[in-house]
């Protein structure tokens, strides 16, 4: 999510700081324990900077289908020199492949459009895939729930010979189905929203997405303390070519998982926000990005050169 100021989060974000503080009991990797693991606290800070899981190797759980279970409380991994929220991030320059209506859609977002999720809109997929909040899964045979802040969530059909409707309503989240191809889930969206049409933006950056996108997400669990994603968006309407996205989570600590975030409540800011994700900067992230200082008092629109 991005506003006019720091490094581009809403003001929303820094209140997740309360959501994420009221965590709920989450997957440990010890079967058997005589407790149940306790809740535990983590900084909003940690929760934005989680580092890959280095100790012991524990082996991938299973669910009752005999597939990997990805149940769990994921943070974000964030790698140097990658900017965070672009799904750019692996295109030259850190920039997607715009077709001429795509370009025009862009500036639509970025002149005239605020930050949706800001206003607590529903960010959607393929946007929660590329945001550096912490996300929470569960997980069935025939089921799987994706759990995001601002208690949004989307519910994917699990199983074989699954089809879209012809005409799928427009959502936030689409129309999702889902079946495995070996030991990784492969979940394939239609139905998404229109930028142009609708509040919703591609990613952190307000790049734009179509009514004609098709995401296709390919999702694997290695060991217990990593889930990987490799998401492939498809859109002939606002870009010349498919592109692809890939990232790592690490597993949340035993005890930790969301806590209810009332997205509308003390909701101050939304009003003076400006359009568009504001000054995108060479490396590929929104304003002052990750590696600069950032300053005691938050800068004036002027930081940016606007």
């Amino acid at each position: 999510m991005t506003t006019m100021h720091l490094r581009r989060f809403s003001p929303l974000a820094f209140a997740l700081l309360a959501g994420l503080a009221g965590h709920a009991a989450a997957q440990a990797p010890a079967a058997g324990a005589a407790q149940p693991p306790q809740a535990t606290e983590v900084t909003f800070a940690q929760d934005m900077r989680a580092a890959l899981y280095d100790g012991p190797q524990v082996a991938t759980p299973l669910g009752l289908d005999g597939k990997p279970d990805l149940t769990g409380y994921w943070r974000a991994v964030r790698v140097p020199g990658k900017p965070g929220g672009n799904l750019g991030k692996d295109e030259p320059g850190f920039v997607l492949p715009y077709s001429e209506v795509g370009k025009r859609a862009l500036l639509y977002s970025q002149n005239h459009t605020r930050d949706p999720e800001a206003f607590c809109i529903l960010g959607g997929i393929p946007r929660h895939n590329g945001s550096g909040l912490p996300f929470e899964i569960l997980h069935t045979p025939q089921r799987l729930a994706t759990l995001y802040n601002y208690n949004t969530h989307r519910w994917v059909t699990i199983g074989t010979g699954l089809t879209h409707p012809a005409t799928p309503d427009k959502r936030y989240f689409g129309h999702a189905i889902a079946h495995w191809e070996g030991d990784t889930l492969v979940i394939e969206t239609v139905g998404l929203r229109d930028s142009v049409k609708d509040f919703a933006w591609l990613d952190e950056n307000g790049n734009p997405t179509s009514d004609q996108t098709r995401v296709t997400e390919r999702w694997t669990r290695p060991d217990f303390h990593h889930l990987v994603l490799d998401m492939t968006v498809d859109d002939p309407k606002y870009y010349t070519r498919p592109f692809r996205f890939q990232r790592t989570w690490v597993a949340g600590q035993p005890g930790q998982g969301l806590g209810e975030y009332p997205c509308n409540e003390n909701n101050i800011d939304a009003d003076h926000l400006g359009p568009g994700a504001g000054v995108i900067g060479p490396d590929g992230n929104r304003g002052f990005g990750y590696d600069e200082p950032l300053p005691a008092t938050p800068p004036g629109p002027e930081a940016y050169g606007l």
